[in-house]
């Protein structure tokens, strides 16, 4: 890979897997079939990336407003999460990615919170590329964790309050010790974040495609990535 294809790489892309629901009622399917091929879409995509050279790749598989959704589809959700990390993580660690769930985990049931902590641990050294799912988490509820953190440290005597900046900050939500998404991409038409990553976005190129999730292809994710090539990040600044 040339310098110049290394630059109009994004390092990190985030994305949004809308459209499963959908593409179940255009099949005539019930909603958990398209969760299921959403499932194979992920691995998909994951290959994609990681073949392309994306350092980290964040998924939004469960928000923490997805608990108001019905509770069996609730359940299904929870079940096919179980699911996929039994049967992908041998996988991933294979082809040297390493996984991280970030979220809410008191919210998930115990075993799933067992098995994600089995496959961080088993892909922890991997260097491929860093592979995050984000499973009951919300960009507000980050932001707020991240600030407890810091009072916590305040009112141990462990930092002084003027000692926070936006530095500080980033370092305490989940994703701190990686660098912020170059691009996201959303499926499924609609053009919003949707309470995902909410500060780490702030300087994020937003690509939104109509496709829905089960048919997002690798062809589709190199689109997303040859749109980004052709932007210009001034982060605020003006062209050269």
């Amino acid at each position: 890979m040339s310098d110049h294809e290394k630059q109009a790489l994004p390092k990190h892309v985030a994305i949004i897997m809308d459209g499963n629901g959908r593409w179940a009622a255009q099949q005539g399917e019930p909603r958990h079939q398209g969760h299921r091929a959403g499932a194979e879409a992920v691995r998909n995509t994951v290959e994609t990336c990681a073949r392309a050279g994306i350092e980290a790749l964040t998924l939004f598989a469960f928000s923490s407003e997805n608990w108001s959704r019905p509770a069996t589809e609730v359940r299904m959700l929870m079940q096919l999460f179980a699911r996929v990390l039994d049967r992908e993580t041998n996988r991933l660690h294979q082809n040297g990615i390493a996984l991280r769930i970030i979220g809410d985990r008191s919210r998930l049931a115990p075993r799933i919170q067992e098995r994600a902590a089995a496959a961080e641990a088993l892909t922890a050294g991997n260097t491929r590329m860093q592979l995050n799912i984000a499973a009951s988490y919300g960009g507000r509820w980050d932001i707020v964790q991240a600030v407890r953190a810091l009072a916590s440290e305040v009112s141990h005597g462990n930092r002084n309050p003027e000692s926070i900046d936006e530095q500080s900050v980033r370092e305490k939500l989940c994703l701190g010790d990686l660098p912020e998404p170059d691009l996201f991409v959303r499926t499924g038409g609609e053009q919003r974040i949707s309470n995902f990553l909410l500060w780490q976005l702030a300087y994020t190129e937003l690509y939104f495609t109509p496709v829905l999730w089960p048919e997002f292809s690798a062809e589709q994710m190199q689109h997303a990535l040859d749109w980004y090539a052709g932007r210009q990040r001034r982060f605020g600044g003006v062209d050269a």
